[in-house]
């Protein structure tokens, strides 16, 4: 699950999920539920498979959204589905989406980057939260 809050000049994306594998695809799709307005729309029409390198929790998830971040702002292409696996030596991610399509996809926000501000990812009694600030 996740949801958005309200900071300053950015919005902020509060991610919680009982594992850490679902926890890194809430926060991709919760990425691109800011940048696309009707995410449900996105169809899995692209796959791609994405590794990244790492053994802290915390610079994995900026890391990977500053991945899909990238692979928005070069390519254009929004994900929808995200499968994600989280080792101690990184992840590995198949990807799903498409290009956008402005006819069927409502822009919503043009998000300038991931910040550090506030970036937190702890594990709970009921699973894993992550808080994320982006600069819009």
């Amino acid at each position: 699950m996740y949801e958005t809050f309200d900071h300053t000049a950015d919005i902020g994306l509060r991610i919680r999920a009982a594992d850490l594998d679902m926890l890194f695809s809430e926060a991709g799709r919760g990425l691109f539920s800011l940048l696309v307005e009707n995410i449900d729309d996105v169809q899995p029409i692209r796959q791609e498979t994405l590794r990244l390198e790492g053994t802290a929790t915390d610079y994995l998830l900026f890391d990977w959204l500053s991945e899909l971040l990238f692979r928005f702002e070069t390519e254009h292409l929004l994900f929808a589905e995200f499968a994600v696996s989280v080792t101690g030596e990184g992840l590995s991610a198949v990807i799903r989406g498409e290009p956008v399509d402005p006819s069927r996809h409502r822009l919503l926000h043009e998000i300038k980057a991931i910040t550090y501000h506030q970036f937190e990812v702890r594990q709970t009694d009921d699973g894993w939260i992550a808080e994320v600030i982006v600069d819009i």
